[in-house]
């Protein structure tokens, strides 16, 4: 591929603006490996796009590094649309207004990951906040240039070369098939694997208490030192099975402290969600921590289609999406104090289904 190629358009294309003078544009990034080699790409419906590559990245910075581009590329009113909830939320929710107050440091008081891209980013969305959109659209959902962007972002990171052009580029690459990118992999049932890393994978469930009973539900002492304590037995499973993958809910408390672990530990991680959006009515930072997470996840398993409309099935959720870590994982790691009866039948469901490979951390012990 040349570095400023015009490829000509085999199937012209109707360019879907939101009106004659905002340009739309879709937006996407893609990474091998997480972090592994990756690419990103942009395009204009029926008109122009760019596309290229990074040797050793994340998803997370070729999402951002592809809006980037975009948005230099492209001038006047732009609506920018990505799958990548990393990406909207924080311009839709204002995350970055709290960021430049704590002198770039996030809820949690610790640094704002990926700086180097976020900052040129944001002065650029201030400088023309006026003009600028952001749309959130469901990965791999049929959405034809939400397709298109993907494949040229694939595309890059396997061929780890530019292109670009003014015409809807009549090669865009295979369908995203090796990309271990966080989007989500609905299911209607309870059965299904995680794809990433496939069945042979090591998988160690992570749960236990919710924030009451870490500290609270701000940054604490007693939430650090479990964090660390999570990623020492972590480091040390790694060890003995270096594909070790972590299945985590992602709920607040001992789930994020664990998915926080695995991060740390550099261990792919599987957020296993009950049903879409289990962080709707969460507090705003609770719910920043969540997308963050949820974007640096390897993959994102669905067990139901819909929200449940009523406490009793949103209970009844919890406990299938339990059913379902206690039979994909070969161990579990409960943040348990002893004390608390419904996560001691938590702890009794894991240990019939798993054995002796359910492993406790006391906080009073940490």
């Amino acid at each position: 591929m040349t570095s400023d190629e015009n490829d000509s358009a085999h199937d012209p294309h109707e360019p879907q603006t939101a009106s004659s003078s905002v340009t739309v544009v879709y937006t996407d990034g893609a990474c091998s490996g997480n972090p592994g080699p990756g690419g990103w790409a942009w395009i204009v419906p029926g008109g122009a796009f760019g596309a290229g590559p990074a040797a050793d990245t994340t998803n997370q910075r070729m999402e951002l590094q592809a809006v980037l581009e975009a948005l230099t590329a492209i001038s006047g009113p732009v609506n920018v649309i990505s799958d990548s909830t990393y990406v909207v939320n924080c311009f839709r929710d204002s995350w970055w207004e709290g960021w430049l107050k704590r002198g770039w440091k996030n809820s949690q008081k610790k640094p704002v990951a990926n700086r180097d891209l976020w900052e040129p980013l944001i002065d650029l969305y201030r400088a023309r906040s006026d003009e600028l959109e952001f749309t959130w659209v469901k990965g791999h959902s049929g959405n034809e240039w939400n397709d298109y962007a993907d494949r040229l972002a694939v595309e890059a990171g396997y061929t780890q070369q530019r292109r670009s052009g003014n015409e809807t580029p009549s090669y865009i690459g295979e369908p995203d098939k090796t990309s271990r990118k966080a989007t989500p992999a609905s299911t209607t049932s309870s059965t299904a694997p995680p794809t990433a890393g496939g069945l042979d994978a090591h998988l160690v469930a992570v749960l236990g208490h919710q924030p009451p009973e870490i500290g609270g539900y701000d940054d604490n002492p007693l939430a650090d030192r479990l964090q660390n304590r999570l990623v020492q037995i972590l480091r040390a499973k790694a060890e003995l099975d270096p594909d070790l993958t972590v299945l985590s809910g992602l709920r607040l408390g001992a789930e994020q402290l664990g998915a926080e672990a695995a991060f740390v530990a550099e261990i792919p991680v599987i957020a296993v969600l009950p049903y879409p959006s289990p962080d709707k009515k969460w507090p705003k930072a609770s719910r920043e921590r969540f997308a963050t997470q949820s974007e640096r996840s390897a993959e994102i398993v669905v067990l139901q289609k819909s929200e449940p409309d009523t406490a009793a099935k949103a209970g009844a959720a919890l406990r299938q999406r339990d059913a379902w870590l206690a039979k994909h994982a070969a161990e579990a790691i409960i943040v348990w104090d002893g004390k608390d009866p419904r996560l001691a039948k938590t702890v009794r469901a894991f240990e019939q289904a798993l054995g002796d490979n359910v492993w406790v951390v006391d906080p009073s012990e940490v």
